[in-house]
């Protein structure tokens, strides 16, 4: 087989319908869609529309609520914190930050900042700088002989005024 000699096979690629180019093509005058009405017509949008009886977007209740202000946290389990201590990415001596979890790989996006967790266990003696911790968190790590500091969301440069 030589590469002059490939093709699809049959059936594999459909020549489209070249609607409207006259009645000896089969698709010419109303092109396919029928006669009349408003489905015949350009700038057709009746999707959710069903012959005037009240559609079901509109007949279901509606749930929930979005909150725009929402703060959005990394989420990092003492677990992996201690995994990424024992395999060297992060030093247990120096204050664990923001800073240094997106380094390690812990995290990826520092979105509004870190909330600490306390699924796993801990050993090592850590000092943590977080914006949220869980109590499990507070009390493994305290019993681990680390300590856990508060930090206040850093607001952003527009919204000064």
């Amino acid at each position: 087989m030589r590469l002059n000699e490939l093709a699809d096979n049959a059936g594999a690629r459909k020549e489209r319908k070249r609607v409207g180019r006259g009645i000896g093509s089969g698709l010419g005058k109303t092109g396919g869609r029928g006669v009349k009405g408003q489905k015949s017509r350009s700038g057709v949008a009746i999707k959710g529309f069903e012959g005037g009886q009240m559609p079901i977007y509109r007949r279901l209740p509606k749930r929930g609520f979005n909150n725009p202000n929402a703060k959005r946290f990394n989420v990092v389990n003492l677990g992996r914190i201690q995994t990424a201590i024992d395999e060297k990415k992060l030093d247990a001596k120096k204050p664990i930050t923001a800073e240094v979890l997106s380094k390690a790989g812990l995290i990826n996006k520092p979105w509004d900042g870190v909330r600490l967790l306390g699924k796993g266990e801990i050993t090592a003696k850590v000092a943590f700088e977080v914006n949220h911790a869980s109590k499990s968190a507070l009390q493994a790590v305290e019993k681990a002989g680390g300590s856990v500091t508060i930090v206040e969301l850093k607001k952003a440069e527009d919204d000064k005024s």
